[in-house]
């Protein structure tokens, strides 16, 4: 089945047809998972009717004029059902709708997007980045037609627009031992801030735990097993359970940030405010990747804080850790699943972190 659709966009508020493009259906089918919807919301939505269409593209352009980004990022955002998502959606609408305001576009068109794509690509943003950025702008597409923001067309052709292929590319980025090492003592440790931020750096590099896993870490988590300390029946993705074993230094960098704060129970990591004074009892994962990405910007690193998890799979395993016992530490999988199909339980005694070789500045 051949589908003809016009591609426009608009220029001052006036609406012009730039030309027409002749797709396979089930080609934009596969790569449109709403597209039967959004044809029926289309040609059924009154503001796309060709008489209204001018007032469409004034309304979309009164949004931008005014600077008031945050109705259009509500509207994707209370469609997603996952809180991580709404976050991680909303970072990258209010970064693309600045980025598209100060260029001046009138109407959100294919070709905007991937002016911005190529935008993207020069400032070095992994592939992963990008593809993730573009997805929270077809939403916002989507979203923007259904409720009569955009045109039907213009639409579908933003939801077309490909993701950049990562063939031939390493999936995410990882640190040296070195790197590593000058990552964890960057923290000014003579602050409140410093010692809380170098603790939450070794946490994640020496246990290979996620940001979210980090920021939901209480004083219970933190028990001796077997003779070692773990962070005990930790709840990860998926809700799966497991125990992560951690190294000594990282034992210390908590406990001097902890003995510092003068914090022995609830939540491991606080909020600090400007005063580097203690302002609130928890932090969130967005917070925690803020942290990240201070220090390895100050280092000049580029990285995110799931390649800090990544680094402490990779310095584990060139470190000689049993690549089962790395698994097992990450919690990839099922705990159950993993020991029946490999015949494998994790060895406390001699864990993934033992082999980091890192250590912390005196």
């Amino acid at each position: 089945m051949i589908m003809v659709f016009s591609l426009s966009f608009a220029c001052n508020r006036n609406h012009i047809s730039v030309r027409s493009l002749t797709c396979d259906y089930k080609r934009i089918k596969a790569n449109c998972a709403h597209l039967d919807n959004l044809n029926v919301a289309y040609y059924n939505n009154p503001y796309n009717k060709s008489h209204d269409r001018k007032a469409n593209m004034e309304n979309q352009t009164a949004i931008v004029e005014n600077n008031d980004f945050t109705p259009l990022i509500r509207m994707v955002t209370q469609s997603l059902d996952s809180p991580k998502s709404r976050v991680m959606y909303e970072k990258a609408l209010t970064d693309f709708l600045g980025w598209y305001q100060d260029q001046r576009k009138t109407a959100l068109s294919r070709a905007v997007v991937n002016e911005y794509k190529d935008h993207l690509r020069s400032l070095n943003y992994a592939p992963s980045s990008i593809n993730q950025k573009l997805s929270a702008i077809r939403k916002l597409a989507v979203e923007a037609s259904y409720n009569g923001l955009m045109d039907g067309q213009l639409a579908l052709g933003v939801k077309e627009i490909k993701g950049v292929k990562t063939a031939g590319v390493r999936i995410g980025n990882w640190l040296t031992k070195d790197q590593a090492e000058r990552l964890i003592n960057m923290p000014d440790r003579t602050t409140l801030k410093g010692l809380r931020d170098r603790a939450i750096l070794a946490v994640m590099i020496g246990g290979g735990l996620r940001r979210s896993e980090v920021a939901s870490l209480t004083f219970d988590h933190i028990q001796q097993r077997e003779g070692r300390w773990v962070i005990a029946d930790l709840i990860g993705k998926g809700n799966r359970i497991r125990t992560v074993p951690i190294a000594s230094w990282v034992k210390v960098a908590i406990d001097q940030w902890t003995e510092t704060a003068n914090i022995n129970s609830g939540r491991l990591f606080r909020s600090i405010n400007h005063g580097d004074n203690l302002s609130g009892d928890s932090m969130t994962s967005q917070a925690i990747q803020d942290v990240v990405k201070l220090y390895a910007d100050k280092c000049g690193y580029g990285l995110s804080a799931h390649d800090l998890r990544r680094t402490h799979a990779k310095l584990a395993r060139k470190g000689g850790a049993d690549i089962m016992q790395i698994q097992l530490s990450l919690g990839h999988a099922s705990l159950k699943t993993t020991e029946r199909y490999l015949g494998e339980t994790q060895d406390l005694t001699s864990a993934p972190c033992d082999f980091l070789g890192i250590r912390l500045d005196e």
